[in-house]
This record gives structure tokens, C-alpha cells and sequence, in this order.
């Protein structure tokens, strides 16, 4: 009954016109459990007040103003709303609507903020509509096109291309295979002179090591570990050296976006079949559907396809991950989604699935998604806690996410800073997506 009324409440406020929502710039929530993610503890009962983008108060004994949206949360867990650290905006030359969808659904399944790492000419318009709040959207933080062995054929093509990114206001650089070492160092150098942050993958010609050196702060993909691993004994993993590759990663502060699930698609080990029966496959177009189907086949029936290989890799990389948290090493949580198979937002979902399965605990995938990447940002916003002065993004639940993080799913509610979209307005938002994919095949 107490969940039944909260959902009432909360659909009558998405229900309510914009202008009506506008005059509601306090929202409180009210008898919630808290998971403010300054360490693993629940509050309760409390209450966050909301007042425009931001939390102004939390705690035991919060007297809410007259004039606040009142939302009874009893029985339910708010905690910061999650990251997608890895994830791809549609390019501007892609149907609108499909664009508004992608970010949609990141919003309907609890993500708050996008690290976009892909750029095109274009995004930083739709930056400005989805921060702004013209567009249902979570937070966006864009990397520019991206560096590679076809976008930079010089050490003097990377630092201009650097600082044109730089002076076009994209967040950071985003790095692919390709370049040259010569090529890296001037980007790299380039990028540590303007004050602009760079990550992605290693190319194969600079290494884990070298990116280590010369501050790349995000190790995508976990690329470059089982690279290194593989130069130090091709035949069997050596620990030694993995924990020489962590203390190092730990002593630069650099981060790891793992994407654990997205590498066993591409690498062959899950069977089409499996893949294609997936439900969320319903919120994308069907050519994309079919796409993802047609490479999926077409690796795994290869003859060159060598599946016990590809396991072994899965399984180097799951080592990898496990034996980074276990160090204490620096995760942020990622999927690079939209790719194969990987629903944006529903993909995270399945990731969370792959980080339990290497080890880490409920807490530590929590954090790495939500105060981790408050502090990773920290130098563009505050966020990523339930804190007076952090911006509002938060994530309703019906059960507490530090027992299992499967609670995480089907939220009864999101918050994008300060806008409070409902259960009955996420599944509204999803109706309509399956319904104009199915009416359009």
C-alpha cells in the first residue's frame, strides 16, 4: 500500500503542467531510506529537499516548506543517480527523434550522467538543449572526435587537433588505436599545457605503461592491461606483473571504465541466439537490431573464430578487474552503449551482472558510478552524493541496491537535476519507443 501511494503521488506530479511543475521548484522527499554514498550506511527516515538543480538539505529532522512537492518515499532507497562513463551520443546527422530516444532511455533506467566518447561536429549544440533541460537527458560531459591513426597523421596534426578541442569547449580528448608514440606524446603534451583531460583506449605502439606516464586519467575498456600482460608471458597470466601494472595505475590515480560486457559480445563467447532474445532489444530501430545480429553471426561463424580463445581473453579480463578492486584501484562504471547488443541503460544493468561476478561488492559498484564520478568531474560540477549543494540527480528504488545491485532495475523514479520523472512517465516514454519501432520496421 505505502509503495501503491507513492506512485500516485509521483504520477500526479508528472501529470501536472509544465507550468504547475515549474511553480513546484521545492520538491521534498520524505520517510526515504538515504544511501548518501559519503560511505555505506541508510538513513532513515529522511528527507532531501530539492530546491531548482540542486539538494539543499538532508537528514532526520528537515522541517519541508509549505510550498514543497511532497513525495512519501516510505519503504523506498534513494541513493545519487548512476553514470554511464562510456557511453556514445548519436551523431547530429541521425534522425532527431532517434537521438531524443537514446538519451531517454539512459534517463528511464537511472542514468543521470554521460561521459560521451565519441564526438561529432554538432554534439555540443545538443549538449547545450540536454543540459539545459530542453530535452529529457541525462547530464552530458562530450569528448571530442576522436584521435586515431586516420584523424592525426602527425605529432603536428595532435597538438592542433588538441587545441582546437580545446578551444571549442568539448570536455576532454578522446583517444582510439592508431597513433604513432610521436603522435601521442604531442597530444598528451598539448592536453597537460591547455588543461584538457584524455582517455579512451592505448594504441598499440605507446602501451599501458607510457599512457601511465604521461597522465592519461581514464584506461577504457581495461585496453592496454591484458596487453601488457600478454608482452610479459603470452601463455599464462603473471601476477606479478598485474600487480605491478595496479600499483602503478594506483600511484598515477589513474581511472578504469571496465565495459565487461560489451567485450564478450564483440569477442564471440555469448551465442547470437542468447543476444537476439534479449527484451530491451525492442527500444532500438530494427536495422540497428539487425546489424548487431548480422556481426555477431558472422564472427561466431567464422572459421577463423577460435572460441577458446576468446574465453581465455574474457577471463584475463575478469581477472583484471577483480584484481583491481581488490588493490583499491579507481573504477568508474561503463558500457559503451549504444554497441552490440548494449541498450543504452539497459546495458548497465547487464554490466553490474559481469562487476559481481569479477568480485567487486555491491558498495564498491555503487560508488563506482555515482561518488567516483562525482570526483572524477569534480572539476565541472558537484554531484554524485546526496549532500547539500550537489546537484539533484537521484535514483528511487523499492529495495535497498547495497544488498543486490538487481534493485537498481526498473526505478520507481529518476530525478535529472531537479526534474522528477515518474515510473508512469519512463514507462510512458519506453511505450512510445517500442511502439514507433514496431510500427516501423
Amino acid at each position: 500500500m505505502k509503495r501503491k501511494i507513492l506512485l500516485l503521488v509521483a504520477t500526479a506530479f508528472a501529470a501536472m503542467p509544465a507550468s504547475a511543475q515549474e511553480a513546484a521548484s521545492r520538491v521534498a522527499f520524505v520517510n526515504a531510506h538515504v544511501l548518501t554514498m559519503e560511505d555505506a550506511s541508510v538513513s532513515h527516515p529522511s528527507t532531501v529537499l530539492i530546491q531548482g538543480d540542486r539538494i539543499v538539505a538532508v537528514g532526520t529532522s528537515i522541517t519541508v516548506p509549505e510550498d514543497a512537492m511532497r513525495i512519501d518515499a516510505e519503504g523506498a532507497y534513494i541513493l545519487p543517480g548512476l553514470a554511464e562513463m562510456h557511453g556514445h551520443v548519436p551523431r547530429p546527422d541521425e534522425p532527431d527523434q532517434y537521438t531524443e530516444d537514446v538519451l531517454f532511455l539512459y534517463a528511464a533506467n537511472g542514468i543521470t550522467t554521460v561521459r560521451g566518447m565519441l564526438g561529432a561536429p554538432g554534439q555540443l549544440e545538443l549538449r547545450q538543449r540536454a543540459n539545459s533541460g530542453e530535452i529529457v537527458s541525462p547530464t552530458l560531459y562530450l569528448a571530442g572526435p576522436s584521435f586515431n591513426g586516420r584523424s592525426v597523421n602527425s605529432p603536428e596534426e595532435a597538438e592542433a587537433k588538441a587545441r582546437r578541442q580545446k578551444e571549442k569547449g568539448w570536455n576532454l580528448l578522446k583517444i582510439l588505436p592508431g597513433l604513432t608514440m610521436e603522435e601521442y606524446d604531442a597530444m598528451a603534451t598539448t592536453a597537460h599545457e591547455l588543461g584538457i583531460r584524455f582517455g579512451g583506449h592505448v594504441p598499440a605502439d605507446v602501451g599501458l605503461m607510457h599512457a601511465l606516464d604521461r597522465g592519461q586519467e581514464t584506461f577504457d575498456h581495461i585496453d592496454g592491461y591484458v596487453e601488457y600482460l600478454r608482452t610479459v608471458n603470452p601463455d599464462s597470466l603473471d601476477e606479478k606483473a598485474l600487480a605491478h601494472a595496479i600499483a602503478r595505475t594506483k600511484e598515477v590515480g589513474a581511472w578504469v571504465v571496465p565495459t565487461m560486457a560489451l567485450w564478450e559480445y564483440l569477442y564471440g563467447v555469448v551465442d547470437a541466439e542468447l543476444l537476439e532474445a534479449y527484451p530491451e532489444l525492442k527500444y532500438m530501430p530494427p536495422a540497428v537490431v539487425e546489424n548487431w545480429a548480422g556481426r555477431t553471426r558472422r564472427v561466431q561463424n567464422s572459421p577463423n573464430f577460435d572460441r577458446d580463445s576468446a574465453v581465455e581473453l574474457i577471463e584475463w579480463r575478469m581477472h583484471v578487474l577483480g584484481a583491481l578492486h581488490e588493490a583499491g584501484a579507481r573504477i568508474l562504471m561503463g558500457t559503451d552503449a549504444p554497441q552490440v547488443f548494449s541498450v543504452p541503460g539497459f546495458s548497465l544493468h547487464r554490466e553490474l551482472e559481469r562487476m559481481v561476478d569479477a568480485g567487486m561488492d555491491p558498495y564498491a559498484i555503487l560508488m563506482s558510478g555515482t561518488a567516483n564520478v562525482g570526483e572524477y568531474f569534480s572539476n565541472e560540477d558537484v554531484f554524485g552524493t546526496v549532500t547539500p549543494g550537489s546537484r539533484a540527480d537521484l535514483l528511487m528504488v523499492a529495495a535497498n541496491p547495497l544488498e543486490d545491485v538487481k534493485h537498481l532495475a526498473n526505478p520507481l523514479g529518476v530525478m535529472v537535476r531537479g526534474q522528477w520523472l515518474s515510473r508512469k512517465m519512463l514507462d510512458d516514454g519506453l511505450t512510445a519507443i517500442a511502439d514507433r519501432y514496431s510500427n516501423n520496421p
